[in-house]
């Protein structure tokens, strides 16, 4: 089934990233020397930033705080071109992630999601959600208590509207915490589902990720399954746009790799880019392994 979107929604945080490059590997007890920046992120904010840098309209539903961090983030992505929903927080800081990244351009995060925490039903403008538009669910709102009902919300109004759907789990360490069987239950039906392997494997209990894959478009439109420098594995089950019952691999685009922090956000983007203009879900998964590739030659989870 062919779509054309006019609008993608993205409800998700809005942070801001203190990056640490790291020239040597973290020495426990001592120093290691890094070059450090901060960077605007957030997953919810990564992925409108890249629609945004790709011609796609985009408006993002988030909440930061009363402070120069929401600010800068705020004034970033209004300069990328995003169309802000954002709710101002006069209590809570702007959500903060401290991420290492290690020689090799592999990233560790350490997360105070702040402001993003008081994400409410409130927050969600419903003239957002009409006919013919995306809602795009970064999954750490839906995970946490403090967010959850802005983000059931979000999937009420959009399934009410017969908006197109895809959810992105966001992280294994959250979604043990919520319950698996809970959050499969709180997403099942919508249109596409974007986990990395490791969410693949949490949530359907199969190691290899074409199985996942397989297993998840079960209960969704179609699941596309991220496995790094692999490339990803996608699968169809004759809904969401899958156009039939079809499953396969696609690699990943060669790069020179500096920080991988937000590569996963970057695809997403570049997927949904591709998917929601009709385009077939394999050629899709290419169109996002390319902006993926973009993503990981320089530090910073949003478009250079």
């Amino acid at each position: 089934m062919t779509r054309v979107v006019a609008r993608v929604v993205v409800l998700g945080d809005i942070v801001v990233d203190v990056v640490a490059a790291m020239s040597v590997p973290v020495a426990s007890g001592s120093d290691s020397p890094a070059h450090i920046r901060y960077a605007a992120g957030g997953a919810g904010a990564n992925v409108a930033a890249w629609l945004a840098d790709l011609g796609e309209p985009v408006s993002l539903i988030g909440r930061v705080g009363a402070d120069d961090a929401g600010n800068r983030c705020l004034a970033s992505l209004t300069a990328a071109g995003v169309e802000l929903s954002v709710a101002v927080d006069p209590e809570a800081t702007t959500g903060t992630v401290i991420v290492l990244v290690d020689p090799n351009g592999e990233r560790s995060m350490v997360p105070d999601r702040g402001a993003n925490l008081g994400l409410r039903p409130a927050d969600v403008d419903k003239r957002l959600f009409v006919p013919g538009d995306h809602l795009h669910l970064s999954g750490y709102p839906l995970l946490d208590a403090g967010s959850q009902a802005a983000a059931v919300q979000a999937l009420t109004l959009a399934r009410a509207a017969g908006m197109t759907i895809s959810v992105d789990p966001a992280s294994t360490a959250p979604i043990l915490a919520y319950g698996t069987d809970r959050f499969l239950a709180a997403t099942e039906g919508t249109d596409l589902l974007l986990p990395n392997r490791s969410e693949a494997e949490l949530l359907t209990g199969r190691s290899d990720p074409h199985a996942a894959a397989e297993e998840l478009a079960k209960r969704y439109g179609a699941a596309v399954v991220t496995c790094g420098a692999q490339g990803a594995a996608w699968a169809t089950d004759g809904g969401g746009g899958g156009g039939g019952k079809a499953a396969g691999q696609v690699p990943a685009q060669p790069a020179r790799v500096v920080d991988t922090t937000g590569a996963g956000d970057a695809f997403a983007a570049g997927l949904l880019a591709s998917w929601l203009a009709g385009r077939p879900l394999p050629d899709a998964v290419r169109a996002g392994a390319v902006v993926a590739a973009r993503a990981v030659t320089h530090v910073g989870a949003q478009p250079g």
